[in-house]
């Protein structure tokens, strides 16, 4: 029985993994959140009182969490462990931005 811990190298792939799982249903959740307080409400069916982030400011940061996980994803493993570490590190920061700018808007 093998009892030792996971490599570095597979960390990183599970946690890229992890984060591009939940990168959709993060987005969705925050969305379910905003639009059911009164002034997503307002927004939606007025288009009173919306959220001052721009649209393509989101969308960035949705594209890099995705392209980020993407790229550690695909970076050969044995190579520069420390550039995979640093793209699931962006992927993981641009995905909290992302669900914390999408809530802001509550």
């Amino acid at each position: 029985m093998n009892t030792s811990p996971p490599s570095p190298a597979r960390q990183l792939t599970r946690w890229s993994t992890y984060g591009l799982l939940l990168l959709l249903p993060t987005v969705v959740l925050s969305w379910i959140v905003v639009l059911s307080t009164e002034r997503g409400g307002r927004c939606l069916m007025y288009g009173e009182h919306c959220s001052t982030v721009p649209g393509a400011v989101v969308w960035g940061f949705f594209w890099t969490a995705a392209g980020a996980g993407v790229l550690a994803l695909a970076w050969p493993r044995t190579r520069w462990s420390y550039a995979r570490f640093g793209a699931v590190l962006v992927q993981w920061g641009a995905q909290l931005t992302l669900g914390a700018l999408i809530l802001s808007g509550a």
